[in-house]
């Protein structure tokens, strides 16, 4: 299974978020068939449904069981046994999972790659606007789930097949970014005059794709992504109080102030993020533009349901390093030695909920 390549599948950065797009969402989040998406942990909807109706009449139904005649006339003739049923086909922990992390404006998919290993019982979905991204990060996706298939399956003939360590994988690939940055001005200097030519974009991005030779914790099954406006329809998704945590890495700035109002991080919208996270759950927010940073700490700061972490905390969380560095975006931040604003908020208790 080839890899795709991002160059067949680039698109325009900047999309209106308010016209229609032609794209499906369920009424209710318990709704949606997720089996297309996670076919690892979901069955597809119907099947859940027939499981379900199944189990119900297996549990309450008694039905009295046909005995070989005997001579033994005194046995109780009232007697009955349950009847003997098929098992059902629901594997341990299937359709029981739900969604707990979001990248909102997922791009290229670098986040979701990054973050799979190090939480491989975690499910993640992207959520994106353009087609043709979408399109990319779900057939890298599905040849990343292929290949780890594959390497799992000689793994098992006997082959010595190598297991990633997640967290010291992305420290590697930290440190590698962070050296081709330093040189970045040097292999400039040799293109210019005429010397070794820099790592060509087909190579770096075979070399960012993924894992392909070595076994990852969970073998990506646990991510996805979906074309969807997420302003408009992330309550037709997740439930109340779902969500751990939620990722709005580089959005898109929209400088002019006319359009400020389509930013992702607005009072309207923070009131939804604040439903659809529970307590404790935090929102990760990271640009290079200063101006949109200072926007999106302005309102955050002012929503009585959010609080600001310290960056000592955040010191000892193990998103902070793929917020950073995973994303297309934060690696040419990174190459081109420009500055990154992070912040990171917590939901707090609202004080008004009953439950």
């Amino acid at each position: 299974m080839k890899l795709p390549r991002k160059r067949f599948f680039r698109q325009r950065a900047h999309v209106n978020v308010f016209t229609d797009i032609d794209v499906d969402y369920p009424t209710r989040p318990e709704d949606e068939d997720w089996s297309r998406l996670y076919p690892k942990y979901f069955s597809p909807k119907q099947q859940q449904q027939e499981n379900q109706a199944q189990s119900n009449d297996t549990s309450s139904s008694v039905v009295p069981a046909k005995r070989p005649l005997s001579e033994n006339n005194d046995e109780d003739d009232n007697h009955t046994a349950t009847a003997n049923t098929a098992p059902l086909s629901i594997y341990p922990q299937r359709d029981t999972k739900k969604i707990e992390f979001a990248d909102i404006g997922c791009g290229f998919g670098g986040l979701l790659v990054s973050l799979s290993p190090l939480f491989p019982d975690t499910l993640m979905l992207g959520m994106e606007i353009r087609m043709k991204v979408v399109t990319y990060v779900q057939k890298r996706i599905e040849a990343l789930r292929d290949i780890q298939h594959s390497l799992e399956t000689r793994k098992m003939k006997g082959e010595n097949i190598e297991i990633v360590n997640p967290k010291l994988k992305i420290q590697q690939e930290i440190e590698a970014l962070e050296a081709e940055a330093s040189s970045t001005k040097n292999n400039k200097d040799k293109k210019t005059s005429g010397g070794d030519k820099p790592e060509d974009g087909a190579s770096e991005e075979l070399r960012d794709n993924g894992e392909t030779q070595r076994l990852v914790p969970g073998q990506y099954q646990n991510i996805s992504a979906i074309r969807m406006n997420a302003m408009k329809y992330l309550p037709n998704f997740f439930e109340k109080a779902q969500l751990s945590k939620l990722f709005f890495l580089f959005a898109d700035p929209h400088f002019k102030k006319r359009k400020h109002k389509a930013r992702i991080i607005s009072p309207t919208l923070l009131a939804e993020y604040a439903y659809i996270l529970r307590e404790g759950g935090i929102i990760y927010t990271i640009t290079d533009v200063k101006d949109l940073h200072d926007w999106m700490k302005k309102h955050l700061d002012d929503h009585p349901l959010f609080e600001r972490i310290p960056d000592e905390e955040l010191a000892n969380d193990p998103c902070i390093p793929c917020v950073c560095n995973s994303t297309e975006e934060g690696k040419k931040v990174t190459r081109n030695k420009g500055d990154k604003y992070l912040a990171c908020y917590r939901r707090i208790k609202d004080p008004f909920d009953q439950q």
